[in-house]
């Protein structure tokens, strides 16, 4: 199949080519001739399986058979920040060989609201946003939501799972009762499944089985050093073999922060990305990135979900994961569309047991390494079981039947 197959105008299908799409994904090929339909849609898709075009391209083809108005014709709800301006930037990518000239608002917290509300002046026609901002913008009365026409609900279980059901039942609200509405969903858990039923007309239901992360493209390595060393090695690894841009993650705000304060200091390009950057550093350190401003960007997981980082060649793991899945979500930001990449993970003495735990999880044994010169002297823990994975540390009902043991033998501190 085709985008020629799909039943999108000239101009679309320009601007398909200019992005470098050559085929489409399951999910746009099952979606933009239900969407252009008119009815209702109930998707299954997973982050990255190209649901941003599956919705974008048909919407924009709906919107230049409709009449220009001065309100927006279509809304676009997203659960971050990140993935709204990522839209934004996707519908307006998509949108500039249209022969109607549309008008993209992206909307989200974080920011001062002056500068969206003074962007709405003369209208949208297109909406992105997240709820509580969206909801902020029409308090202050710079928005009516009564002429939208087609409302798209963009990873709606994460939309119900970060609290904003309550922001969600008063934008329905405020919408008009006869309208498209398309509901994309990674997982449909029972929340989501009476959101459809409760606010979906006969939808068209599609599930596309997500695709496994092709470990097979990447090339998995683990490096054994002491956590001293673990900066001393990156800076190693980084100049020995050359690597041009690295994604490399750690636990904590400020493992972030240290780390590529260590790196920049000592003359790499590095940055941090984490939950509590302003949306303006947000964006300004992916537009670096992309420019090839920042080499190193180090990131925690909250910060780096729903990234796509084209022809990125390798991933660091500088802390562990503390799942497997999230391991498997790391190393899946390398070795995309075809390409290769290389997934490095250092290993302290004290995480090997939870790395074995990965390795058993994803079947798949990969060799220890050392490196000349940051070889590990740490040793094994005398007594962790558990391999600090999440949740195994001694509550505090187990510190206390401990002291308690511990007085009634008569020993003391």
């Amino acid at each position: 199949m085709s985008f020629q197959t799909l039943g999108l105008s000239p101009a679309l299908l320009r601007a398909v080519r200019e992005q470098g799409y050559h085929a489409p994904t399951a999910i746009q090929a099952a979606a933009i001739p239900a969407v252009l339909t008119g009815g209702d849609l109930l998707a299954l898709a997973q982050t990255g399986s190209g649901k941003t075009a599956a919705f974008a391209l048909p919407l924009l083809q709906r919107l230049l058979q409709s009449a220009p108005a001065r309100q927006p014709r279509a809304l676009l709800l997203l659960p971050t920040r990140e993935l709204a301006v990522q839209v934004g930037e996707v519908l307006r990518e998509l949108a500039r060989h249209l022969p109607e000239r549309l008008k993209i608002a992206v909307l989200f917290g974080g920011v001062s609201i002056n500068p969206q509300l003074m962007g709405l002046r003369g209208g949208a026609d297109i909406v992105v946003a997240t709820p509580g901002r969206l909801l902020d913008v029409v308090d202050h009365n710079a928005l009516r939501l009564d002429g939208v026409s087609t409302l798209v609900l963009d990873e709606a279980d994460r939309l119900l799972s970060l609290g904003f059901a309550e922001e969600l039942q008063r934008v329905l609200g405020l919408l008009p009762a006869q309208r498209q509405t398309l509901l994309f969903s990674a997982t449909f858990p029972k929340p989501v499944e009476a959101l459809a039923a409760a606010h979906l007309r006969e939808p068209r239901r599609i599930e596309i089985a997500p695709e496994p992360v092709r470990t097979d493209a990447i090339t998995q390595r683990s490096i054994v050093v002491d956590q001293a060393k673990r900066t001393p090695l990156l800076r190693h690894l980084l100049k020995a073999e050359g690597w041009e841009r690295a994604l490399v993650f750690v636990a904590t705000r400020y493992a972030a922060e240290h780390v590529s304060d260590k790196l920049w200091n000592t003359g790499f390009k590095a940055a941090a990305l984490h939950g509590e950057l302003s949306q303006g550093a947000r964006t300004q350190v992916l537009a670096a990135l992309k420019s090839g401003e920042v080499q190193v960007l180090v990131a925690t997981d909250v910060a780096a979900r729903g990234l796509d980082i084209p022809d990125l060649p390798v991933v660091v793991n500088y802390d562990l994961p503390r799942s497997p899945a999230d391991y498997t979500h790391r190393i899946g930001r390398t070795g995309r569309a075809g390409a290769t990449g290389m997934a490095v993970s250092f290993v302290p003495a004290a995480a090997e047991a939870h790395f074995r735990l990965i390795e058993k999880r994803q079947g798949q044994r990969v060799m220890r390494e050392q490196i000349d010169g940051f070889e590990a002297s740490e040793e094994l823990p005398l007594s962790d079981p558990n391999g600090g994975i999440k949740g195994k540390r001694p509550s505090k009902k187990d510190k206390l039947r401990a002291a308690a043991a511990a007085a009634a033998s008569g020993s003391v501190d």
